[in-house]
This record gives structure tokens, C-alpha cells and sequence, in this order.
């Protein structure tokens, strides 16, 4: 089982926001191409919460796995549930279990289901524009994904945006968790108990991953700018780590 870090192992985006990321190019990088490609991500990942994944309702009640409410899910058809107007409130766990399980759905099906053909066309350029600024880090880190056949994203993020970045950054194949507020430690003490009986590797760019990996023994990756991680880093690498430890 392979555990991953998002946010600057997986994908670009704060460093890209703040010029890190050009910055260690000297000069050879538009800081500013970067920022604004870094601004565009944000304005998808903002509307995809908003309007698929009733972030402005729940955006306080975070949750560290899709299904940590499904004790409260009654399994009621929600085809044609008005969630508009079902009077939610922080005090029933039900209809919040009911917007979890109509977010795992979409995320389940894809933005392809949910975006019209412009927004499609958008996103897909979007994508293009910054694996091409990037020399290639999404494309590159997304192939190595493929050739695993279980992917665990574990993030310090929130769970809904977290999931609204695996879908628009093509990540929407793997199972995802939020140490948001139960740290990383608890994540991966979750997937051990859900995987058991397999090896594990753990690949981030985090102190917090690397300490949790540490107590867990497991092997840890460590993902920077510098050196120039994805592409780069390839399975026969990953596989040495590994055999280090196990």
C-alpha cells in the first residue's frame, strides 16, 4: 500500500501561489505565469466544493474519511432529496451522513458527470498548462500512481477540498484521508488496520508524514523541489527504499 501527501508531493499549488517553486529555478521560471496558473486552481477547486460537494454548509463539520458517518446513513434514496431544504444542522448526523454519501458518488463517478464541455475544456487546459510549466510533475507523479495497485492519499487538509483537488488534478482513484484534526499518526494507524497483512511505503514531503512513518516503521520518501522529485522518481527507486526497511 502506497501512502501519499497531496499538497507538494502530488500536486503544486501553494508553491506555486507564493513563487517557491519558481523561485528555485532562479529566474528560469515565470514567477508570476505561476502564480496566476496557481490562482486558477484555486477558483476550480472553490467552485467544484460550492456547487457539487455542499462545501458552504459543511465546511465546519470536517470529517477524516468519507464514510466515518455511515452509522448515521439510513440508506434513504437520495435521487431526488432536497438538500436545499432538508433543514440541516450541525446536530444531525443523518443528513450530514447524506451529503457524504452524494459527495462519494460524484467522487466516485468523476467531474466528467458534473462539468458541461466548457468547463471540461478549462480544466483539461488547465492541467495541460501546468504540467507543461512544471516540466511535467503531474503527468509524471500520475503515472507512477498507475503502476500501484493501491493508493492511499492522506492529507492535512480539509476532507471536501482535499477531494475536489484529486478529481480536477486527474487523483481520483485513490481512497483519501484527512489528518485535518487527528493527525497523521491516526490516519495511518486506520490504514493499517484496513490493509492488514501488506507493506507499506509512505511518500511526502511533510516533517508530520515522516515522523508518523518513523513510528509506524515504515519507509519514507521524501518529495522536494530540490532535488526535482516528479519526474524523477521512479518505481526502482521507491523499491529500494523499501527493501531497506523490510
Amino acid at each position: 500500500v502506497y501512502i501519499w501527501d497531496m499538497d507538494e508531493t502530488l500536486i503544486l499549488l501553494k508553491s506555486l501561489l507564493d513563487g517557491t517553486y519558481a523561485g528555485v529555478f532562479n529566474g528560469m521560471k515565470d514567477t508570476k505565469k505561476g502564480f496566476e496558473i496557481g490562482k486558477h486552481w484555486e477558483n476550480h477547486i472553490l467552485r467544484v466544493c460550492d456547487e457539487f460537494f455542499f462545501y458552504e454548509v459543511i465546511e465546519n463539520y470536517n470529517e477524516p474519511y468519507l464514510d466515518a458517518l455511515s452509522e448515521y446513513d439510513d440508506g434513504r434514496d437520495l435521487s431526488n432529496y432536497d438538500f436545499s431544504n432538508d433543514g440541516f444542522d450541525d446536530a444531525n448526523k443523518r443528513k450530514l451522513a447524506y451529503r457524504h454519501r452524494s459527495i462519494a458518488e460524484k467522487y466516485s463517478q468523476g467531474l466528467h458527470k458534473v462539468l458541461d464541455q466548457q468547463m471540461i475544456k478549462l480544466w483539461n487546459d488547465l492541467y495541460s498548462l501546468t504540467d507543461s510549466y512544471t516540466g511535467g510533475w503531474l503527468s509524471s507523479a500520475h503515472a507512477l500512481l498507475e503502476q500501484q495497485s493501491i493508493n492511499v492519499l492522506v492529507t492535512s487538509g480539509s476532507l471536501v477540498p482535499s477531494l475536489a483537488k484529486c478529481l480536477l488534478y486527474r487523483l481520483d482513484d485513490v481512497i483519501v484521508y484527512s489528518s485535518w484534526e487527528v493527525g497523521k499518526l491516526q490516519c495511518f494507524s486506520w490504514i493499517k488496520e484496513r490493509f492488514p497483512n501488506v507493506r507499506f511505503c509512505v511518500i511526502g514531503d511533510g516533517t508530520e508524514e515522516c515522523a508518523a512513518a518513523e513510528t509506524m516503521r515504515w519507509p519514507f520518501i521524501k518529495i522536494d523541489i530540490r532535488p526535482y522529485r516528479f519526474p524523477g522518481l521512479t518505481m526502482e527507486m521507491v523499491q529500494s527504499y523499501i527493501d531497506v526497511i523490510y
